[in-house]
């Protein structure tokens, strides 16, 4: 049986946050990410709160909602739409780079 890596089990617990550890990790309330994810702007697996699990991904999307809304005053609507633009653009970054090599 092979041993996986630190990384490897480190990414497989960022996996699988609960609310409450994504609230810790984010510095945030629950209510507010509950918001988030009535707006779409989150996506955990699960059907109730008690039962989200959420992907290392929604720490990200998490902070930077925050300080959109928070630094900004950017509305949940508005943040949805930036996030998208955002990971829009980190992707054709990422498209560009590979096809520079």
């Amino acid at each position: 049986m092979a041993k996986k890596s630190a990384e490897a089990v480190s990414a497989e617990l960022i996996e699988a946050l609960t609310l409450a550890e994504l609230c810790r990790s984010c510095g945030v309330r629950a209510d507010w990410i509950i918001e988030l994810v009535e707006e779409g702007i989150l996506e955990p697996t699960g059907r109730e709160p008690s039962a989200w699990r959420f992907t290392a991904t929604s720490i990200r999307r998490t902070r930077t909602a925050w300080r959109l809304q928070h630094d900004l005053g950017v509305n949940r609507a508005g943040i949805a739409v930036a996030l998208n633009l955002i990971e829009e653009r980190e992707q054709l970054y990422i498209r560009l780079q590979r096809g520079e090599r």
